[in-house]
């Protein structure tokens, strides 16, 4: 995987998969343990995962799909 975001897209990736990952957990302990609140916090704490590898590796998953992302 070849980096292909430049400091400031790698920056933007990086604080928003921290946010996720916040929001995830914070889903999951205010939430229940059980229905929706969960579903919801795994796919928040998921993709929020994805985004800070992608913030630290500088590698954009939809930039190698070919789209031009402003950031």
């Amino acid at each position: 995987m070849q980096c292909n975001i430049n400091g400031k897209g790698k920056a933007v990736r990086l604080l928003s998969g921290l946010c996720f990952l916040v929001a995830g957990a914070l889903t999951l302990v205010f939430g229940g343990v059980e229905g929706i609140p969960v579903i919801i916090g795994a796919a928040l704490l998921i993709g929020g995962g994805f985004m800070v590898f992608e913030g630290w590796s500088g590698w954009c998953a939809v930039r190698a799909m070919g789209f031009k992302t402003p950031v």
